[in-house]
């Protein structure tokens, strides 16, 4: 029988078995938490290379897969076709990685993609670097040249894919032979989810996609969850001292465990913060939910809350440079660090007790110790619930001018328009800060953003690819201007495959995150002014809807309109960031003046002297 398994189930029954392991460096054995497609897993019969690909795919429950054909994939394409697995067409190689990752981040299920050698490959590294640094599980299946007797100098594509992929990918597994295709793209799911999740690649030459073999290929033995008993003792110990306030501070490695993280704050009486790519641990509407950051980059209730914290409780976060803003975060007296790749361990922030462990196994092994419960704190909720009044009041005074509309003002328009379960990515604009403090999140994989690869373009495909996989939800995104140029051709698979994602583009006709950075540096501009597009002409020959901002009086009804269009809409939002101010823009800058030498603050500072009496600065 074809059962659909959650992670977040198969953890907590697994949990219930660590008292019967061994007391030091425990494991817990688990089965893939995807739905397989397949009876029981096995891969059998005579079948060409291109179709055991497809088979084995199906078995490990992949039903889409991203790409564009290609010579060296020509067959597994149509074998795809024949076989019933679905395929999504894309308009770049980029986008297809990034399509992946969006379906991943929406689903928790590993997203797969396939491209050809050489250009393929290149083209799709920058959406599988952003997978590998955002931590999010992607298979690509990639085609290569003719091996074996087959082999001939100077084919074309012939790059070293292996070495390319490798950094980009957790694992590469190149197919020797024909028979080792099961193996290779089972081995590439699960080294996808194991530990900290990442990209895999396989690597097959298209001489084997055409081979016939007789198969009877099993599946997987299950893998095992890391659970350093002795390290879980001892944050239990930590956390046990009533006198000593507690923060929880929760990252990606959270997501599939919003249930738990709640119970455990309220065991706690613990205020909750998460990194950006944590939005939706926990309901931002949650009496102790404070936002995201808890330092001067993020909201002003995590910091102004976490001043308190004597415990920081960190689980499944890395402390990077972005959602840290380059190293803010303060740390507490005591830090706890858990993480389900030990060498993320206390690699930022140094850690009292530092905790291998996957989230689910730690938050179950807290929820079963009685020791650790706190009486409720009404005081910390109503100082909670008062601060966050006055963020909502901030945010709604933050207006536009006949120039066009503040940012905030369509971030919180999308939030009053948008149903709960509706899905918002945001790309790498200098309003995915502000996005990050004033878009409140009320379920887990609602919120999406590429944090630690910063990959220009990336919310275009990444929305097709979520809106793909869950074809009845709400999906929108944030785009800038010079971001939109990067992927605007993906508008074109969003009209032929008939995907209703409302794309909001902020337009000013400038890499407006560039210039806050190098005008307060170097009071002068460079190559960050853009082209004035015709957007509505792009949107009519794209067959696309169209509607535009200019006016914030216009905002609400608008956003409203275009929601509610059954198929894609490109909606041009004239944006006025004239009185805007970024806290994270502020605390990176601040961090980054306290690093500099005397001399280079002292070089800075006449440079920016001089340059500050020049009436004409040579700006473009």
């Amino acid at each position: 029988m074809d059962i659909p398994f959650s992670r977040r189930a198969l953890l907590q029954a697994a949990s219930a078995s660590v008292a019967m392991l061994p007391a030091s460096g425990s494991a817990v054995a688990r089965p893939r938490f995807w739905r397989r497609q397949t009876a029981d897993g096995w891969v059998r019969g005579r079948l060409s290379g291109a179709e055991a690909v497809v088979e084995t795919l199906k078995a490990e429950g992949c039903d889409l897969v991203f790409g564009i054909p290609g010579a060296q994939e020509n067959e597994l394409w149509d074998a795809m076709k024949s076989r019933g697995l679905a395929y999504l067409l894309v308009a770049h190689e980029m986008s297809a990685a990034c399509m992946a990752d969006g379906y991943a981040r929406a689903t928790g299920k590993p997203g797969v993609l396939t491209v050809v050698p050489g250009p393929g490959v290149t083209n799709a590294m920058t959406g599988l670097g952003e997978a590998l640094l955002d931590s999010i599980p992607v298979v690509a299946i990639v085609g290569d040249i003719a091996r074996g007797e087959k082999f001939r100098p100077f084919q074309v594509h012939a790059l070293n894919q292996r070495a390319m992929l490798e950094s980009v990918c957790k694992c590469v597994f190149e197919t020797k032979h024909v028979s080792g295709i099961p193996t290779a793209i089972r081995q590439a799911f699960a080294q996808a989810i194991d530990g900290e999740p990442g990209p895999t690649a396989v690597v097959i030459p298209y001489n084997q996609l055409i081979e016939m073999y007789h198969f009877d290929a099993p599946p997987l033995a299950p893998a095992a969850v890391p659970c350093d008993d002795a390290a879980v003792e001892r944050a239990l110990s930590l956390l046990s001292r009533r006198n000593l306030r507690v923060g929880i501070y929760a990252g990606l490695g959270c997501m599939d465990y919003s249930t738990e993280v709640c119970r455990v704050a309220e065991a706690l009486q613990a205020p909750v913060a998460t990194s950006v790519s944590g939005k939706g641990v926990i309901s931002e509407y949650h009496p102790l939910s404070v936002g995201w950051g808890y330092g001067p980059q993020g909201s002003v209730v995590a910091e102004t809350i976490f001043k308190d914290v004597d415990v920081l409780l960190a689980i499944g976060v890395k402390f990077s440079e972005v959602s840290t803003g380059f190293y803010a975060n303060p740390r507490p007296k005591h830090v706890i660090h858990v993480d389900a790749n030990s060498c993320n361990l206390g690699r930022v922030l140094r850690a009292d007790v530092a905790v291998h462990a996957d989230a689910g196994l730690f938050l179950s092994r807290v929820l079963e110790c009685e020791a650790v419960r706190r009486e409720p704190q009404p005081r910390l909720m109503q100082r909670i619930r008062h601060y966050r009044a006055e963020e909502s009041r901030t945010f709604s005074a933050m207006t536009g001018s006949a120039c066009g509309v503040h940012p905030m003002q369509l971030i919180q328009s999308l939030r009053s328009c948008m149903p709960p379960d509706g899905l918002l990515f945001v790309d790498v604009t200098v309003s995915e800060h502000l996005a990050a403090e004033g878009f409140r999140v009320s379920q887990p994989r609602t919120y999406f953003n590429p944090t630690d690869n910063q990959a220009m373009g990336w919310s275009i495909p990444a929305a097709l690819g979520a809106q793909r996989a869950l074809p009845g939800r709400c999906v929108a995104t944030i785009t800038g201007d010079g971001c939109f140029l990067m992927t605007a051709m993906e508008l074109s698979t969003a009209s032929r495959a008939g995907l209703p994602v409302k794309f909001f583009i902020l337009d000013d006709c400038s890499y407006h995150y560039m210039q806050m950075l190098q005008w307060a540096a170097y009071r002068r501009v460079t190559a960050t002014r853009l082209a004035r597009l015709d957007y509505a002409a792009l949107a009519r020959g794209l067959g696309l809807g169209y509607a535009e901002v200019c006016r914030p009086e216009h905002l609400p009804q608008t956003v409203a309109a275009v929601l509610a269009h059954e198929g894609p809409v490109l909606c041009r939002v004239a944006v006025d960031y004239r009185s805007v101010k970024i806290r994270w823009i502020e605390a990176v800058r601040d961090r980054f003046t306290d690093e500099l030498t005397a001399a280079q603050k002292a070089r800075f500072l006449a440079r920016i002297g001089a340059r500050s009496l020049d009436r004409t600065p040579d700006n473009d």
